[in-house]
């Protein structure tokens, strides 16, 4: 009799963890290492022409939450201030107006964007691309997107809810087709690494009049990857499609929120308490030395160079660092260059994300 109780309680306890595991695997993303992305067209899009000059612009839009709030995520011990778990929502439709103001106002004819929420519990569960592209002007026709954090449910108690962020490509011109490209993931236990991040790249193939395409890859690559070869990984495996593009043939562009340092003094001018997010040996230094890049090693090594800083923690009174760039394969020649950081007649560009938008043009 015992015995028989022992082996139902076993097999109850084995078909509970089965169904956990089964759970657990439902509600949370699983992408393939390569699949393609569909695109969704708005309208008619004309073809890139060799020659052209082409404004790009790239941005972390922070889930369009604004800078009126410190974050969970951001907050360390002994922060002073309120921390929150989520954007208001006159947060969120405030700064959606501002950053399609921005956008209207520099008129770039790709876009590159990250962390824009689809699905999110925090922000109401709006598709912020599509939100987005209500207030855009007509001729961003085109669009790619792909997830690279989703979840039906996540039961950390900051979340307690769904989760959904994307990478985004908005474009004036004919994308031909699209690829979600996985990146190489933090070391996390079984269970915390169904529900993390599942970080990307988003390729983009523009085809170019005559023949040739202009390739256009947007990525943002881990934080807090201290201890770890993650973020070198992760470098390593962007390099790799870089090269690939090089052996096609093809003029590449590639945009995002690096998450890490540009090889020169930016880490020694980090303050110390800044210091422990970064690797003082630069792990990005191939993709500079791979492309040219905006802003550039140079720029962020020189007298003036707070002007290129890229991103302002909310806790923090000011920006201390550039870990949003733009590179481009050596067969293009990048022209006038900025990070947007002032915003003349307004206040708002400041108060719109942590991060400032990176904004180059050039020529096939």
């Amino acid at each position: 009799m015992l015995r028989r109780i022992v082996l139902w309680v076993c097999a109850l306890l084995g078909g509970l963890a089965v169904a956990a595991v089964v759970a657990v695997y439902a509600v949370t993303y699983h992408p393939r290492a390569r699949e393609a992305v569909p695109i969704r067209a708005l309208g008619e899009a004309p073809l890139l022409k060799a020659g052209q000059k082409i404004r790009i612009l790239s941005w972390n839009v922070q889930y369009l939450a604004g800078k009126n709030h410190v974050f969970w995520y951001e907050a360390r011990k002994g922060f002073p201030g309120v921390v929150s778990d989520r954007p208001s929502p006159q947060d969120i439709a405030r700064t959606l107006r501002e950053v399609a103001r921005v956008i209207t106002e520099e008129n770039p004819d790709i876009v590159l964007l990250q962390e824009l929420d689809d699905g999110s519990r925090r922000t109401d569960f709006g598709n912020q691309s599509a939100l987005l592209l209500e207030l855009l002007p007509r001729d961003y026709a085109q669009l790619a997107e792909a997830f690279y954090h989703k979840a039906s449910y996540i039961p950390d108690r900051h979340i307690r809810g769904a989760v959904g962020m994307k990478l985004g490509i908005l474009s004036k011109y004919k994308i031909r087709a699209a690829t979600r490209h996985q990146l190489p993931l933090l070391p996390k236990d079984p269970l915390t690494r169904q529900f993390y991040f599942k970080r990307a790249m988003l390729e983009a193939r523009l085809p170019v009049q005559g023949g040739g395409e202009f390739v256009v890859v947007d990525t943002h690559l881990d934080a807090w990857t201290q201890g770890t070869d993650t973020l070198q990984r992760q470098v390593q495996a962007v390099k790799s499609l870089l090269t690939r593009l090089d052996q096609e043939g093809c003029a590449w562009c590639l945009g995002g929120d690096f998450n890490g340092l540009a090889p020169g003094p930016a880490y020694s001018r980090l303050a110390a308490s800044e210091q422990v997010e970064y690797d003082e040996k630069a792990p990005l230094t191939p993709l500079f030395e791979h492309g040219q890049s905006v802003p550039s090693p140079v720029e962020l090594s020189g007298t003036d160079c707070a002007r290129w800083l890229t991103h302002w923690q909310n806790r923090l009174a000011e920006p201390d660092r550039a870990i949003d760039f733009l590179f481009f394969s050596r067969n293009v020649t990048v022209g006038a260059h900025q990070v947007r950081q002032r915003d003349p007649g307004h206040t708002e560009l400041l108060r719109i994300s942590d991060h400032f938008p990176v904004i180059a043009e050039v020529e096939l």
